[in-house]
Formats: C-alpha cells, structure tokens, sequence
C-alpha cells in the first residue's frame, strides 16, 4: 500500500487528479477500505490529508462485529448466524439472549443457569421506588424508564471495572433482568397503581405481564398466547446491528462509561420518534385515515407527498422486512384472544396497495417491523407511551452485546468523529461598546 505502489486484486487504485499522483489502499472484508488509508492522500505535506464525508454514517463501517447480520436487499436477518425466523419460531427470548451474549446456544444446563440468574435478579432496591414516586403522574414511560436505569450506576459503583469479565458478566444479567421490573414500575406509576413485585416461578415475559397487569392479591394467569406472542416480539428486536441506539451504546461505552450510563444513553436514541417511536407513529396515521374508505385518498396524498406512509420502508431493508412476516402471523393469533383490532383492515389494505404499486414497489416501501407491531401492543393493552419501553427491553441483550464486542476489540478507541469546518477565519475581539 501507499503512494504509486503496484496494484493487486485486493486493492483500489485512486488518482488525485489535483496533483497527478496515484495510490493503492487494501480491501479489506470483501469491500471494505479502512478511512486511515486516504489520510496519505495530500497536495502538499502540511496537509492533513484526505477525509471522507459522510452525515449520518450512511456508509461507514465503525466496527467488525459477529452479532448480527442484515442482507437488506434480501430481506435477511440473522442473530450469530442463526436466520431470525427458526429463533422466532424454535427459541425463547432468554435463549436468544444466551445466543447473542456469549456467541452460541446454550447447552441446557447453561440455559437453566441463565434464566436462574435472571430470575433471582428481576428485584430491584427499594429506594428505586422512591425513585419512581418523584416522577409526576403523567410522565413518560420512557423518560422514567431512562432515568431509572441511570441511576442503577450509584447502587453498583463495581460496574465501572468493565475491563473485569466477571464483573461485565454480573451487570449484563442485572439488566437483562431487572428492565421488565422497572419497566412496569413506570407503567405502574402512571396508572396510580401500587408496585407488583416479581413472581420468581413465572417466565421472562409471564413475570412482566404479571407486574404488569395483575389487582389486588389475585393470582394473574397470563393468556400463553399472548406470552409466546410477547416473547417472540422480544426476539424480534433483541438486536439489529448498527443503529442510531446501538451507535449511541458504542460511543458512550467507548469512554470507557458503566454499563447504566451508557444503557441510558442508547435508550435517549431509541427514544426518538424516528427510532423507537416509530410503531406510535403507524397507530397514529391508522386512526387519522379512520376507515379503508378514506385510504384512497390517503395514498393520493402519501404520492404527491402530502403525507408519509409510516410502517413502509427501512433505511437497511429493501425488500420485505423479515420480521414484519413473523410479527404478522404474530398479529393473527393475538387477535383470536383479544378480539379483531378495528385498525388492521386499514393496515392490511394499505399493505396490499403498498405491494402492488408501481409507486410503492420502486420506492422499496415493504412493511416494516413498526407497522404491526403498534396494532399488536395495543390490542394486549399496552399504551402507546409504553411502546419504546417495550422496544428498549430486549434490545437491553442487543446494546450489551455490542458494549462487549467494542471493549474486547483492540482496535476500537474513544469515538471522535471528524467535521468539516465551514465557519469564519480567524477575527479580532471587538469590545462590545465598539460593535456596529
């Protein structure tokens, strides 16, 4: 590699038609060129060297990882290699979890160890509960839900040894346990309703619903159908590679921060309306048409850009979204116990147009993982403000994942993008009485 150097098959060749001289970098991976290597690429030596321009990231690789791989164009999804439709189908959200943290299928006795401990930690302390009660009676589920695991760094101080296996290891199943508890400690809160403690007998997903759901000291049996369908929701979002939350956990985790603070810091991205409140978006758009005889005109308006199809398209997927697919037979046994959801007609409609136009197919405008997912929450009765909440639980196994992969890579440093800087030159200080 480097200036006028002979090329060879796994080398890009670039001429600097500024100055005539060519260069040779490596391709790394298949397709891939390290940012570094442009830095050689100069008019004179006092040059800082060439940068590459890229807002939002579109098309930089900030890390290898072995987590989760996304085929966008055809519509692949797979966690550690396993395709997303046998986990959804075979598997249960802690196996899942076991899968994307340490990198393979438990044996059973290792899952039963890890749903052991996950259980044994869904209690939190008591002083989170005075925690909760500052809150005012109409605040977010995941303003409180933020906050809360913030403050989780202050009862653990240990958890700032990240470079401690054991201790990562420790705080990992902290979290993965303890969100649903504080999750419905939120949800609890904004109903005025006392605190439900975890049942240590129920599942991952019975044990939420419980704390969830159930009055008084009446024994809650959760319907199975809606605990499968919730288990498989979580599989669904546990992970989905490089996104604007899992971006935002690598970053923070880069300095070097506890495992809360950055947690925190992911669930702030996820909280966005164009992240994780994007399925509140699709219910939104739902009830403003308000009947599939006014989706014609609709759709006239979603054409001449007037308005958005919210659930259509992705910025990865080009194709159908692979767990829009599950998250639809999802929806079908759902409703056969709560009853048909006023707004799927609608949904399914706009499905079909989406699918069969020209307009939309051209546009790649496919059913996303948001646009079912809203109507199936709502029908369990979940309220929209919960929706990020329910997002942020089992992506909690995806963010830690990636918070480990960036602390064993030798290769990662602390983030520190680059910019263009485009503001004045240099200007003298004028007294402020000397100002025109």
């Amino acid at each position: 590699m480097g200036e006028n150097g002979v090329g060879g098959p796994n080398t890009l060749s670039i001429r600097d038609n500024r100055t005539g001289r060519e260069y040779e970098v490596d391709i790394l991976d298949g397709d891939v060129i390290r940012a570094m290597d442009l830095r050689q690429i100069k008019v004179d030596e006092s040059d800082f060297g060439m940068m590459a321009y890229d807002p939002a990231y579109t098309n930089t690789a900030s890390t290898r990882s072995t987590i989760t791989y996304i085929d966008g164009g055809k519509g692949i999804l797979r966690y550690r290699g396993y395709p997303i439709e046998q986990l959804a189908e075979r598997s249960s959200f802690l196996e899942v979890a076991y899968l994307i943290l340490k990198g393979e299928l438990p044996k059973q006795g290792e899952l039963d160890q890890f749903v052991h401990d996950v259980t044994f930690h869904t209690y939190v302390h008591e002083n989170m509960t005075k925690l909760m009660e500052g809150f005012r009676y109409d605040a977010h589920a995941m303003g409180m839900l933020i906050s809360s695991v913030s403050a989780l760094s202050t009862f653990y101080p240990e958890a700032k040894e990240i470079h401690d296996a054991g201790v990562r290891w420790e705080q990992i199943v902290r979290l993965v346990a303890k969100m649903p508890t504080l999750s419905a400690y939120a949800f609890r809160h904004h109903r005025g309703l006392p605190y439900v403690y975890p049942e240590n007998e129920l599942s991952y997903t019975a044990n939420f619903l419980n704390m969830l759901f159930r009055i008084g000291t009446r024994e809650y049996k959760p319907n199975p159908v809606l605990e499968r369908a919730l288990d498989v929701l979580f599989i669904l979002h546990a992970d989905h590679e490089q996104n604007c939350s899992t971006t935002a956990m690598r970053v923070i985790g880069s300095s070097h921060a506890d495992p809360y603070s950055a947690l925190s810091g992911a669930m702030a991205a996820l909280y966005g309306p164009l992240h994780g409140g994007a399925n509140e978006a699709v219910l939104r758009m739902l009830r403003r048409i308000g009947s599939v005889d006014n989706i014609p005109d609709f759709m006239k308006k979603v054409r001449s850009q007037e308005e958005r199809l919210m659930g259509f398209g992705h910025r990865v997927y080009k194709a159908y979204d692979p767990r829009a697919s599950i998250i639809k037979r999802t929806a079908d046994e759902v409703f056969e116990v709560t009853g048909r959801n006023p707004l799927l007609d609608i949904a399914l409609e706009l499905e079909k147009i989406a699918l069969n136009e020209d307009y939309f197919v051209q546009r790649n405008l496919y059913p996303n993982v948001d646009f079912y997912s809203g109507i199936i929450y709502q029908a369990m009765g979940f309220p929209v403000e919960m929706f990020p909440v329910l997002f942020a639980i089992p992506r909690t196994v995806g963010w830690l994942a990636q918070w480990q992969e960036l602390l064993e890579d030798s290769e990662q440093k602390i983030a520190r993008p680059r910019q263009v800087y485009l503001g004045s030159g240099e200007r003298n200080f004028v007294s402020v009485e000397d100002r025109g």
